[in-house]
């Protein structure tokens, strides 16, 4: 999906300026397909285009990266400190004292074996912070 997006933004890079002359010589406009603003106008886009993949590339995608490189994942051990069943979509949570996680979502049957204040293991990725789950 990422290389998805990257893609489209690229090719909207040249489409943008060539809509753009096309405007501007329906409106009369004189040297309305100008070599030099075409190419300003895509390298303005090409450079928005790339901080912005970058960027969202460096937030999302990094830590994922770095976690599968070095095969790591942090166990985590925390408090139960309340209990909630959500009964708009009858699921059961619990609210738990991770830095990481507010609350995880768990089974009836752990729902109902668990209690306040006891302890329950919570798995994550060690530098995307990726939830996978508890026991």
């Amino acid at each position: 999906m990422y290389f998805k997006v990257f893609r489209m933004l690229m090719i909207g890079c040249f489409i943008i300026p060539f809509i753009t002359a096309w405007y501007r010589a329906y409106d009369g406009a004189p040297n309305a397909f100008s070599y030099v603003r075409f190419f300003a106008t895509a390298a303005t886009l090409i450079f928005i285009s790339s901080f912005a993949v970058y960027m969202s590339y460096r937030v999302y995608l990094h830590g994922i990266q770095k976690d599968l490189k070095a095969k790591s994942k942090t166990i985590e051990i925390s408090q139960i400190t309340k209990k909630v069943y959500v009964q708009i979509d009858h699921s059961f949570h619990l609210y738990i004292t991770s830095q990481v996680k507010l609350s995880i979502e768990v089974t009836q049957e752990d729902y109902l074996t668990y209690n306040e204040g006891d302890e329950v293991s919570i798995e994550y990725g060690t530098y995307s912070k990726e939830y996978f789950g508890y026991f």
